[in-house]
Formats: C-alpha cells, sequence, structure tokens
C-alpha cells in the first residue's frame, strides 16, 4: 500500500470518528470506565503484594533454647541454620541480651529487671534463643520444621507466626487471581463494546463499502478506517483513564501524608511512588486501549464485513 493511500485511510477513520461521534463518546467512555476499574484493581494487586513483600522481609521466628547447652553445641547449630534453604539471616541472643532487649522495651520500667542483667547471671529467667529470618513466607512452616529437626535436643519451644504468614500468602494470592480475572473480564467486556461499535459503523456505512468492493478496493484497503477508528478510540480511552486514576493515586497519597493518618504508615510505606506508576500506567493504559481497540475491529470486520 502507498504512502498517500495509508494517509488517506488514516484521515478517513478519523473523520469517521467525527461522523459518528455519539457512538464515539460511547465508546470512549465505557473504555475508560472498563480501564479505571482494571486500573484501580491493578494498584490494589500491586501494593497488597508490595506491603506483604514488606512483612515477608520483616519476618523472622524464635527458637528458644534449653538452658545449659553447651555453647559449642550452640554455634554448631547456629551454622547449620544458616546453611539451610530460605534462610536469609540468624542471629544468636545470649540470656543477657534477652534481658537487655527486655529492659529495652519496658522503657522506664526496665530497671525492674536490673537484678537479672550480666552475663552468666543464675537468676536470668530468660532464655538464650536464636532468631531466623526467612526468605520466602511461604516455606515458613517448612524451614521452621527443618529447624526443629537440627536442634531437637536443644530447643525447648519456637515461637512461629505461622497462621498470620498463612494469612498473608491468602490474601496476596486472592488480591492476584481477583486483579488479574477482573482485568481479563473488562478486557473481554471492553472488546465487545469495541466490536458493537464498530459493527454500527460498518452497518452504517455498508452501501460506501459495497460500492468501494465493486470498484476493486482490497480488503485492506476497506479494514484500515476501520482498524484506526478502533485503536484512536482505545487511545483516547487509555489518556483519559490515566488522567482519571493518576489523579485519584496521586490524592490518595498525599491524603496518607496527612499526620491524623500516621496509623497507616507501615502501608504507605510500601505503596509505590506516584512518580513510578504514572507512566508505567500510561503507557499500559494506552498500549492496553489501542489493543482492545485493535481486536474489537478486527472480530468485527471478520464477522461482519463480507469482502
Amino acid at each position: 500500500m502507498k504512502w498517500s493511500s495509508f494517509k488517506y485511510l488514516t484521515k478517513q477513520g478519523l473523520h469517521s470518528m467525527v461522523q459518528n461521534r455519539l457512538m464515539t463518546v460511547a465508546s470512549v467512555g465505557v473504555l475508560t470506565a472498563c480501564l479505571i476499574i482494571t486500573g484501580i484493581a491493578a494498584l490494589l494487586s500491586v501494593n497488597v503484594n508490595s506491603f506483604v513483600d514488606y512483612l515477608s522481609d520483616q519476618n523472622e521466628f524464635e527458637v528458644y533454647l534449653n538452658d545449659g547447652a553447651d555453647q559449642t553445641v550452640v554455634d554448631a547449630f547456629v551454622q547449620s541454620v544458616s546453611g539451610l534453604g530460605n534462610v536469609a539471616e540468624v542471629e544468636y541472643v545470649s540470656k543477657a541480651q534477652a534481658v537487655e532487649e527486655m529492659r529495652s522495651w519496658m522503657g522506664e520500667d526496665g530497671d525492674l529487671l536490673e537484678s537479672y542483667a550480666g552475663e552468666g547471671n543464675a537468676s536470668n529467667p530468660l532464655p538464650a534463643s536464636v532468631r531466623v529470618r526467612v526468605d520466602d513466607l511461604e516455606l515458613l512452616a517448612e524451614t521452621v520444621e527443618s529447624v526443629k529437626g537440627l536442634g531437637a535436643d536443644l530447643i525447648y519451644d519456637v515461637q512461629s507466626p505461622t497462621e498470620l504468614s498463612s494469612v498473608l500468602v491468602g490474601m496476596k494470592r486472592a488480591v492476584t487471581y481477583a486483579g488479574w480475572g477482573l482485568v481479563a473480564v473488562l478486557g473481554v467486556v471492553s472488546i465487545v463494546v469495541i466490536s458493537n461499535t464498530i459493527r454500527l459503523t460498518v452497518f452504517a456505512r455498508r452501501k460506501e463499502i459495497n460500492i468501494m468492493k465493486f470498484v476493486g478496493a482490497t480488503n485492506a484497503f476497506i479494514r484500515l478506517p476501520f482498524f484506526v477508528e478502533g485503536m484512536a478510540v482505545g487511545a483516547i480511552a487509555g489518556v483519559l483513564s490515566t488522567a482519571v486514576v493518576g489523579g485519584g493515586y496521586y490524592a490518595l497519597l498525599r491524603a496518607l501524608e496527612n499526620p491524623n493518618a500516621a496509623w497507616l504508615g507501615e502501608f504507605t510505606r510500601c505503596m509505590w511512588p506516584f512518580k513510578d506508576v504514572i507512566w508505567i500506567m500510561l503507557g499500559g493504559f494506552v498500549l492496553f486501549g489501542v489493543f482492545i481497540g485493535g481486536v474489537g475491529c478486527a472480530t468485527s470486520i471478520r464477522k461482519h464485513l463480507k469482502v
């Protein structure tokens, strides 16, 4: 196809959008609504996953050791735990360190534990422990069992947030599946909407199309304006949805910076910054909109345009 023909057909597609502006506005509105809901679902999914990953990085369990354990055996146990898979960090906490930490937690009341302070203090009731930080929260229960197997005679108790980890992992999976499921459903809905719009345009211009076929126009020559129209609708919807979702996300981040929302600090700290989101969102929405517009056009042309 010559460049002059391509420019002509592109102009025809854009001209058709103006001529059928009511259907164009309806298509842009419906596709924008679909993209807005899709964007909200995607932002919720990535931010919840980011928060769960943050908790995973902070997640650890504590292995309490029997009193009187030989230090050589303890050191060997710590070394063995460090070599396990899914173990990110291992820290040994002596009995004296445990008292100092508890005094720090108690603040002004920490002086009540002064009589238990010091290395080798026989009156110290707190046990020595080994803190283990894991890489993957989903493998927490397996890692705990592996640690127990290494120090069966050395361990008297293990404190592990296994139930919490199961809840967090379940939340992450649910949000991920729901988000991508919603994206898929809305994508299909958007394709159907664009397809129906193009179908109506094809029906309204059926006489013009028949004349073009009679004078020898190729299938590509007839199809191209409709592709231009569908992809232009998708691009416009992508820009509009970016403005709406991006503006809402920016307003949310600003609102969460309010001192009255300080209790959400742990979650907001994990949220994606606006400057990292907006360009990805713009590119994704425009490309997704153009793709859906093109696919909707192709579906409609294939089914309803006899060439």
